[in-house]
């Protein structure tokens, strides 16, 4: 198998530059003051070529890869055909979030949460981008089982529960005083799930 070409590769590292710029001014000048003529300038680049990689300056934030509708369902049919759909999604998604934390020292997911977090505006717009990627795994895993998302609950559940998983991993990540490894906390926070939360009294 070939890699990537010369074209894509450059457009590739043209949008992460535009990411990595991105992040850079939102923290040093706050969310709100960035601009899209901004972000294209500290990439070197014209703003026609920013909205050539991104739709917004959020979507630059917010998924700094770009958005790649169908990416989940990819990597999901990629799969083993008989690997259980949960253990199968588990799989892509903890793949994802090795690339994250393979990527901290570049891609600066931490700051990126914190970002997120400040600005009521962006939270709001973070959590419908969630929500549209629970809603492809759940069509996603949907197709693998043979099932349809607007009428069977399972691949509807399952496509929550992981989602919330996910979001609770990367919150705890990104607020842990020391190093943590992110692949290893999407596994706790699932299998806590699978086996059982504790009931009101083990909480007390």
């Amino acid at each position: 198998m070939t890699g990537p070409g010369l074209r894509e590769r450059k457009k590739a590292d043209t949008r992460a530059a535009l990411a990595r710029a991105t992040l850079r001014l939102a923290r040093e000048q706050g969310w709100a003051e960035v601009t899209v003529e901004q972000i294209a300038a500290a990439a070197d680049v014209s703003s026609r070529t920013f909205f050539n990689h991104f739709s917004s300056k959020e979507e630059a934030l917010l998924q700094p890869a770009g958005a790649e509708p169908g990416r989940f369902a990819r990597q999901l049919a990629e799969q083993p055909a008989a690997l259980p759909a949960r253990e199968a999604a588990r799989a892509v998604l903890r793949a994802g979030l090795a690339e994250i934390a393979a990527d901290e020292d570049g891609g600066g997911w931490r700051v990126r949460m914190e970002v997120i977090g400040s600005d009521p505006a962006l939270l709001a717009r973070a959590v419908e981008v969630s929500t549209a990627g629970e809603r492809e795994m759940a069509e996603a895993l949907a197709r693998r089982a043979g099932q349809d998302p607007d009428r069977d609950l399972e691949p509807v559940l399952l496509a929550a529960v992981l989602g919330a998983a996910l979001r609770v991993t990367l919150v705890r990540w990104a607020c842990a005083p020391g190093p943590v490894d992110l692949p290893a906390l999407f596994d706790e926070a699932v299998e806590l799930v699978a086996t059982g939360l504790p009931g009101p009294a083990a909480l007390s």
